[in-house]
């Protein structure tokens, strides 16, 4: 029998206190270049479960031929999947209820002024229908405390960047 999809437990909100950072879960996603030799204008994307196989293609709008996905989209999915649990866990834990709520993320891949080459912009919209204004502004600012996303956005992240072979 199939196990039932649930959300997760309001405990992953509990505060961690510790020295060190404590990981909770890792993945990693495998781009090759695909037929141009280049991941973003023909890659392929696997992740090491192999629950990720998409096919990467550069946007018309940079040039390219479009008909796949590219890292922009999946940026802006993880960032609203992301943002939209952490919103909910929050208002469970408040007991409000959030009936059809929605997020929108928009990543923009554009030029930098600062070094004249590229950086991205992102923008979430929130829409919470029948939840009062004071207490739905509440529970984004609060999202945006918890959500890794938002916290990245926000502060960076610690990135490792090191040649394999």
């Amino acid at each position: 029998m199939k196990k039932r999809l649930a959300p997760p437990p309001t405990t992953l909100l509990d505060k961690y206190v510790g020295d060190d950072f404590q990981p909770l879960y890792s993945t990693t996603v495998r781009v090759s270049g695909g037929e141009a030799a280049h991941g973003r204008a023909s890659g392929i994307a696997r992740s090491d479960d192999g629950n990720l196989e998409l096919a990467l293609r550069l946007p018309a709008a940079l040039g390219g031929p479009g008909g796949g996905t590219n890292p922009e989209q999946l940026f802006a999915a993880g960032f609203a999947a992301c943002f939209h649990g952490a919103l909910k866990l929050l208002a469970t834990r408040a007991g409000i209820a959030l009936e059809d709520a929605t997020v929108d993320a928009a990543v923009t891949f554009g030029r930098d002024p600062v070094d004249g080459l590229y950086t991205l912009m992102a923008e979430i919209r929130i829409d919470l229908p029948r939840v009062p204004r004071a207490t739905a502004e509440e529970l984004i600012r609060n999202t945006e405390r918890i959500c890794p996303y938002a916290k990245m956005a926000r502060q960076g992240i610690v990135c490792v960047v090191a040649l394999v072979r």
